[in-house]
């Protein structure tokens, strides 16, 4: 049967019931978790872990796992380091019973190096919202999955939001925009989309890379203050990002003028800067805070029991939350190669097929106890970047939190669409890849 005959009715219809259920089993679901409790990173690893596990084992502990069927939660440590990464892969992906069933890389790099490895292993890679962005592609790149967006669809939004704050896309004209980037894959993918839109409506793109870790950064923010650039943009990570803010904090920069990608926003980030970062605005798919039900089964199943991965006061910030989506989504598609093959007991390739089935909609958030908490979800065989759509949230450094403050805005897709067909043409040409017909 093809995947994408499936109807959606059926799907849901076999969501709806465990396919063994009451029936316990002794198969387990592998799931590695790619951590980085060490290193400079480790600030930022660890609340992504800490949210990605508590989520998992809270399925076993309230659920017995997916379709009554227990996750093996597997954490190797990377430290953010790419041979580590790729040490890891070849460690866990033969592990337990099923094998790994799906790899969350959590960095641009190793995703990188793990793409080509991915379809030969037969292991679907889940990088969330970072790694190669034309991985959209889904006729090229099979078993990546980017989604909710990739980094070229939130470089146009945030070109869309700046230009709706000038008063008009038309406004853009003889402005300057600076991109401060982390000098690594990760922090170079946004540059390729924001030259084309700065060639496209006018404006003038100032590019200012930042060295790992990221602790000196004196030069770059007194560029900034004598280039006097209309808006700053930020691609970084870890220490990074607290430097960063807390050097523009020290040129007055103005802060509801300063916008970190969703990787540059989180509280570690604004914390050390105190009261300068008041008003700082950043990427976000999903809320902050820890008013859903979901995270009161987390507490009630797992830290009540003393099994939490971190600390009880932390659950809800904006890291551990974004570790808690991943695992949801990880989950569902899990849920759905169950429902599509019939078996509890999945493969890498079942799980392959349930990502590209997935559908997450309002509706289904609401069950899984994460009503409005990030945005439904629909992979296709062609698109597996999903709705591409990214919101902005804003520090408030007096009540120490972070609030959405738009809703969700649509990627320019008249620049994302040919980039993504060029970048994954280019890629099939330099691997032999040939184009499945979706």
């Amino acid at each position: 049967m093809k995947i994408r005959s499936l109807s959606k009715t059926i799907v849901a219809a076999l969501l709806a019931v465990p396919l063994l259920s009451g029936i316990a089993s002794a198969y387990e679901l592998t799931i590695p978790s790619f951590d980085y409790r060490t290193g400079p990173y480790a600030p930022n690893g660890i609340p992504f872990a800490n949210g990605y596990g508590d989520y998992l084992n809270m399925l076993n502990a309230r659920d017995g796992g997916i379709n009554n069927t227990r996750i093996n939660l597997i954490p190797c440590e990377t430290a953010y380091n790419t041979k580590r990464g790729v040490e890891c892969y070849e460690s866990v992906k033969n592990a337990g019973e099923s094998g790994a069933l799906v790899i969350q890389p959590l960095s641009t790099g190793i995703t990188y190096q793990l793409i080509p490895k991915s379809s030969v292993d037969e292991i679907p890679i889940f990088s969330m919202g970072y790694g190669r962005a034309s991985a959209a592609n889904g006729k090229i790149f099979p078993w990546v999955f980017n989604f909710p967006a990739n980094y070229w669809s939130q470089a146009t939004i945030f070109v869309k939001y700046i230009g709706e704050k000038e008063g008009g896309m038309e406004n853009l004209k003889g402005k300057k925009i600076a991109l401060v980037y982390h000098n690594s894959a990760y922090g170079k993918e946004p540059i390729r989309t924001l030259e084309v839109a700065a060639k496209k409506f006018g404006f003038e793109l100032l590019l200012l890379p930042v060295d790992h870790p990221g602790q000196e950064q004196k030069a770059t923010w007194l560029r900034i203050r004598k280039e006097k650039p209309d808006w700053v943009l930020m691609w970084g990570w870890g220490v990074m990002n607290q430097v960063a803010i807390k050097e523009a904090g020290s040129i007055r920069y103005p802060m509801n003028r300063f916008i970190g990608a969703w990787w540059s926003g989180s509280e570690n980030d604004v914390l050390p800067a105190g009261a300068a970062a008041d008003g700082y605005l950043s990427g976000a798919f999903h809320q902050p805070g820890d008013n859903f039900p979901a995270h009161d089964d987390i507490k009630k199943y797992i830290y009540d029991a003393g099994k939490g991965l971190g600390e009880r006061a932390r659950i809800g910030e904006v890291l551990y939350n974004r570790g808690l989506v991943a695992a949801m989504w990880t989950a569902e598609a899990i849920r759905t190669a169950m429902a599509i093959h019939g078996t509890n007991k999945v493969t890498g390739k079942h799980v392959r097929d349930g990502f590209e089935a997935l559908d997450v909609d309002e509706a289904r958030l609401k069950e899984l106890g994460l009503p409005d908490f990030t945005i439904p979800v629909k992979i296709t065989c062609e698109n597996h970047e999903g709705p591409g759509q990214v919101a902005l949230q804003q520090w408030d450094a007096k009540a120490k939190k972070w609030s959405m403050v738009t809703g969700f805005y649509e990627p320019l897709r008249d620049i994302t669409g040919p980039l993504v067909a060029a970048d994954s043409a280019q890629y099939a040409a330099e691997n032999n890849v040939t184009a499945r017909t979706c």
